[in-house]
């Protein structure tokens, strides 16, 4: 596998159903919402940027992002489906989306949440200069951010 495998597609007619399919483990069920309902909220809302990760063309994972104020870009989904997580898909998807985020919005910083019981997410995160800022309003999320002159390119 290559960088070059791993693309961001848009959700179109011909590939939603595909990413809706798409799944985490049993133990990541109570970490992310559906990509059939962060799909639904993509739609209706013309600021929340939505995209399939592809390996080879296939849908593989699911990435959704929203542009704030203050060229502040929260990415609030991210998930690979269970059959093709540990094999490094994650890491170069993520370096192609936050590429992507810096090309075409060109944001000041990223912000991420994640439960703070997922200390797999956590340790990912970091790898990309992602450092915590605190529990989200709700007190339900751990939020990092990376301010983006320091954003890590190659984790």
């Amino acid at each position: 596998m290559t960088l070059s495998d791993i693309t961001l597609t848009n959700i179109i007619r011909d590939n939603y159903e595909d990413v809706c399919d798409l799944d985490v483990t049993d133990e990541q069920q109570d970490y992310i919402a559906t990509n059939t309902w962060s799909i639904v909220q993509s739609v209706f809302e013309p600021n929340y940027q939505a995209r399939a990760i592809c390996l080879n063309n296939k849908p593989v994972g699911f990435v959704m992002w929203v542009i704030e104020a203050n060229n502040t870009v929260s990415v609030w989904r991210f998930m690979i489906d269970h059959h093709f997580q540990n094999k490094g898909i994650g890491r170069e998807a993520f370096k192609i989306i936050l590429g992507e985020i810096k090309q075409t919005i060109k944001p000041v910083k990223i912000i991420i949440g994640y439960n703070p019981a997922n200390l797999t997410a956590k340790k990912f995160y970091a790898k990309f200069g992602f450092a915590e800022t605190g529990m989200d309003d709700e007190g339900e999320d751990m939020m990092a951010e990376v301010i983006c002159q320091t954003l890590t390119a190659h984790p």
